[in-house]
This record gives C-alpha cells, structure tokens and sequence, in this order.
C-alpha cells in the first residue's frame, strides 16, 4: 500500500505564497506521473498541475505564470510552489501519484493524499 504525507497548506493573504509538499511512501517500486489537485467547496474537484517522471509540466490556465510544480524522484515526493495567491485559489489541495507497486508488473495505479486546506483571505 502507499501513503501520501501533504504538508504545507494554510492561511495566507493575497498575493502571498505558500509551497505545498507531498511524500509518497510504502511498497514503491517506481512513480510515474505526479500532481496536485483541488476542490472548492460546492465545485468539482479540478486539475492544478502534474508533472512527468522525466519533469515534464501541466498546469490549469488559472495558475500558470503564478504555480510552479517540481519533484524530487529520490525522495518520491511533489511539490507546489504557489505565489502571487488570489481568493479564488482558496481549496483543499490533494497530492495524486501514480505508483507501481508490484515488481512483476509495469502497472501503476492511482493514489491521493487526504487534502490540505489552503485558505487565501484578509
């Protein structure tokens, strides 16, 4: 089994920034994709930015220029960097990574964290 460890997320005013950490741990034997996601209330939960094993990066319109997302294979985990906050980024935030977790099979499958509530107000 594999378990997410969020960390990071809190109160921050306006045009502040937060960096919103992720490790992944458990029987691991290789991550693929890795991302963060979001979900305000009363909204569907939405597609913040992923980011490939080979670096490669996504990332929803209404962040780009402000979230930046990196990884660090080594220590399986994911990060989001996010600057310049607004109120409309206001979510609880979930790590996502698609983990092999069986030696005899190439297979990955999905896991996410439990959230972490990221509040932008004055």
């Amino acid at each position: 089994q594999v378990q997410l460890a969020e960390s990071g997320g809190g109160l921050v005013q306006p045009g502040g920034s937060l960096r919103l950490s992720c490790a992944a741990s458990g029987k691991i034997f290789g991550i693929a994709g890795m991302g963060w996601y979001r979900q305000a209330p009363g909204k569907q939960r939405e597609l913040v930015a992923t980011i490939t094993v080979g670096g490669g990066t996504n990332y929803a319109d209404s962040v780009k220029g402000r979230f930046t997302i990196s990884r660090d294979n080594a220590k399986n985990s994911v990060y989001l960097q996010m600057n310049s906050l607004k109120s409309e980024d206001t979510a609880v935030y979930y790590c996502n990574v698609e983990a092999r977790t069986s030696i005899w099979t190439a297979q990955v499958h999905d896991y996410w964290g439990q959230g972490t509530q990221v509040t932008v107000s004055s």
